[in-house]
């Protein structure tokens, strides 16, 4: 099966889950800045946080699959359970948000972030095995980002059994640390664009 397919799907999954964040977003009430910062700070902190990781795994997965055209049965259950994890970022951002950074909540959400690492980290384990994936290797390398990210949101968890806006310092660190675009994909697309047609 062509992975535009997959890909096409994805996208609008994504797109419903940043539209149902949104919406989880109140008005201040009344008409001055403090009046937004009162009401709605926080919420547009975990939002804004939220939506950079959903836009971080969108572009990864347009990547990923710019790489691979076809993919298999066991792919499609894989982006699936990607998909699953990513779905719930819109009810645990809110809980978090709802609950003003307490205990339990930002546990929970830092518990979502790792469930969705390593549900790419498997998705990406089911493409490795495919007969046309040889050059997956050569353009993707190692995937270090993604073991590190495992470990900060470890420690995050860990940190909010000591107050939990310590916890959120390591998943805004990663967050940052995947802003930082991989133009490796970019250079394999543009090396194989250039290569003569046999």
């Amino acid at each position: 099966m062509k992975s535009s397919r997959l890909e096409a799907f994805s996208d609008g999954v994504l797109a419903i889950i940043i539209t149902i964040m949104v919406l989880e977003l109140h008005g201040p009430e009344g008409p001055h800045l403090q009046n937004l910062w009162d009401k709605a700070g926080l919420s547009l902190f975990t939002y804004l946080l939220s939506f950079v990781y959903v836009g971080i795994y969108w572009s990864n997965h347009h990547h990923l699959f710019q790489v691979v055209p076809h993919v298999d049965g066991l792919v499609l259950w894989a982006n699936l359970h990607l998909l699953f994890w990513l779905s719930l970022y819109p009810f645990t951002t809110s809980w978090m948000d709802e609950e003003r950074l307490a205990r339990t909540p930002t546990i929970i959400f830092g518990v979502n972030l790792i469930g969705a690492a390593i549900a790419y980290w498997l998705l990406v384990g089911t493409i490795r095995r495919l007969p046309t994936s040889g050059h997956f290797d050569e353009v993707f390398g190692a995937d270090w980002k993604g073991r590190l990210s495992i470990v900060f949101y470890a420690v995050g968890i860990g940190l909010c059994f000591i107050k939990p806006w310590l916890g959120v310092l390591p998943y805004v660190a990663v967050a940052l640390m995947w802003l930082i675009p991989d133009r490796r994909v970019e250079r394999w697309l543009q090396q194989r664009d250039e290569m003569p047609v046999v």
